[in-house]
């Protein structure tokens, strides 16, 4: 009799050392009905009530409108999609919630307040809040009657969060935090009924979170920020002058603030990258639609090959970046559901989940934002003339996508945190890192293996990733070995070191998409795909090379630097790929779906 055992799941950052095969995957082909009627419901929302209005609300003349449209997208439930049922919501699962949140992604600066809201603003109750306080707040949070915000942020302390200034002090009867201090950037602040604040207690080393409704009085707000993107926003300075809060409503335990803060964080950031696919593809349809209209020299733009590059770079950027998202996402869902089956309640599981999958949240929320970047320059390019004027719709996706390379931690910060994470996983004994280094070492003085090729549809791009991994560990281990406690210091080395990762991870990502997708449809039906995935690839081979060249060139010299040069050389090398007629073959679907069609 036969027994099957259920394979255990990569854990966090083992992508870098361990092989995932395709069927481990999620991709978002195999979103089931139910969860494409809410993606659309939310498209359907976008179109009809905040499209037509875009003007209006970035020009902030009438205060009331942002408020109203996040009132009328909650009486949709839209803004209840994860929370459980008991309190007014959906309960829908992680997986749900991140498509929700690409669906919305091209709504501009409705995007950010909605995110605000039902992300950073409403999960800190929902995971760690108490029972009477979830009872207390969520049903107003799911439904809209309540909007919430985020205070964190303050005039000394951004990427460096813990070091706020603003403090708690216990009131003399005990029945009350007195809160001073002043928050800065603080997304939906105009018409927020809750804030969640941090905010030392006396002279704690780390940050506490407090619950603070606006009717609490002490608070002040400063008059909107101007901004170059994301207008319609409100944006405002915070004050707290004396602000009194029930003793109740400290979130979580005394000094739990910093953590909970980190760990929203994780969660801000893969839901970033995921609205950031929205908005991307979004700006493709735009995008082809007028290089269809547009003429020039007797025919549409759309004909000419510079173009059709254009359309084509950011497809391929897009579907790789999407192939990443929603293959973190289900590995978080697995992980979820592994805790809650061990016995650990739900909101927590929802916490360690994600947490255990922080490296990946980094590289997708650097990743994403990038592409988004990418995809509207090149939009407005496409437009010409018109992408300048403030008349066409790519000026305002110009502008508004800026914001997020700085949103949820800067890509600075996030890259450097992406190699930080994976050596402390190291450190810990949770990720074995030396072990792969040390054998990829031995091997650059080793003659390369020169054996009979495997010519199976994705044996050429499986084999190009496995030496992807071997190019970063080489270089990862030696700038450890080499830099020592000086690495932290050295954050160009660890920047190329981060650019190396996001590149592979995105790679894999891609190939395994593809990879499962031929096998549920065929090759026939995925030959645009298997060209993005070969393209995308070949492209990432030299990324790769570059920043591993220029962190071993930074600290390394004679025959260790030229070793591993070669080493490089030899990881990185993929066999020639004629991409321009790859490309046309990608641009031609785009032009004639006149949308993103992947």
């Amino acid at each position: 009799m036969e027994t099957t055992t259920k394979k255990a799941a990569l854990k966090g950052g083992e992508w870098l050392v361990k092989e995932t095969e395709a069927q481990d995957v999620f991709i978002p082909e195999q979103f089931d009905e139910e969860q494409r009627m809410i993606a659309k419901s939310c498209t359907d929302f976008i179109s009809a009530n905040v499209t037509p209005q875009l003007d209006e609300i970035d020009s902030m003349k009438n205060p009331d409108l942002m408020p109203e449209l996040v009132s009328k997208a909650g009486e949709l439930g839209l803004l209840g999609v994860s929370i459980p049922e008991e309190y007014g919501g959906f309960g829908k699962d992680f997986a749900t919630g991140m498509l929700l949140t690409e669906a919305t992604g091209g709504g501009h600066s409705f995007s950010v307040a909605l995110s605000a809201h039902t992300g950073i603003g409403t999960l800190p109750i929902l995971y760690y809040g108490s029972a009477e306080q979830k009872a207390k707040y969520l049903p107003k949070l799911a439904t809209g009657e309540w909007k919430a915000s985020y205070a964190l942020t303050e005039p000394s302390s951004g990427s460096d969060a813990n070091s706020g200034k603003t403090r708690a002090k216990l009131s003399d009867d005990g029945k009350k935090w007195i809160i001073n201090g002043q928050k800065m950037w603080i997304t939906n602040a105009g018409f927020a009924d809750l804030f969640i604040v941090f905010a030392k207690i006396d002279d704690d080393k780390n940050l506490s979170a407090f619950i603070v409704e606006k009717n609490y009085g002490g608070i002040t707000l400063n008059a909107e920020e101007k901004k170059m993107g994301i207008k319609g926003s409100s944006t405002r300075q915070v004050f707290f002058n004396n602000c009194e809060v029930p003793v109740e409503n400290l979130l979580s335990a005394r000094e739990n603030g910093f953590k909970i803060a980190v760990n929203i964080l994780n969660i801000g950031r893969i839901k970033l990258a995921a609205a950031a696919v929205g908005g991307s593809k979004n700006s493709v349809s735009k995008a082809v639609k007028y290089a269809n209209e547009r003429e020039q020299f007797g025919r549409p733009i759309a004909k000419y090959g510079a173009i059709r590059y254009k359309l084509a770079e950011m497809a391929t950027r897009i579907y790789a970046s999407e192939s990443a998202v929603y293959r973190a996402t289900q590995d978080i869902e697995n992980a979820i559901n592994d805790l809650i089956a061990g016995g650990m309640e739900e909101g927590k599981a929802k916490l360690k989940g994600t947490e255990a999958y922080a490296v990946e949240c980094a590289i997708l929320k650097v990743h994403g934002s990038e592409v988004l970047d990418y995809s509207v320059d090149e939009g407005v390019q496409i437009y010409g003339g018109m992408g300048f004027s403030a008349e066409a719709p790519m000026d305002r996706a110009y502008r508004d996508a800026r914001i997020n390379r700085i949103f949820e931690g800067t890509n600075e910060i996030n890259r450097m945190l992406t190699v930080d994470m994976m050596l402390k996983k190291a450190m810990k004994g949770e990720l074995d890192l030396m072990g792969p280094a040390t054998k990829v070492a031995g091997e650059l003085m080793s003659i390369p293996d020169f054996g009979g090729e495997d010519d199976t549809l994705f044996a050429a791009e499986k084999k190009y990733i496995k030496n992807f991994k071997k190019a970063a560990l080489m270089v990862a281990g030696s700038a450890v070995q080499k830099l020592m406690m000086e690495l932290s210091k050295e954050q160009e080395v660890l920047m190329n070191i981060a650019d190396m990762l996001i590149d592979i991870y995105t790679a894999e990502s891609v190939l395994l998409r593809t990879e499962k997708l031929v096998s549920l449809q065929g090759e026939a039906a995925c030959a645009e795909r298997l060209d993005m995935m070969r393209v995308y690839i070949n492209d990432a081979a030299d990324r790769i090379n570059v920043a591993g060249k220029n962190a071993v060139n930074s600290y390394s010299s004679g025959d260790e630097q030229r070793m591993m040069l070669m080493g490089l050389k030899r990881f990185t090398k993929v066999n020639p790929l004629n991409t321009k007629d790859a490309r046309r073959r990608v641009a031609a679907s785009i032009i004639e779906a006149n949308a993103y069609p992947f």
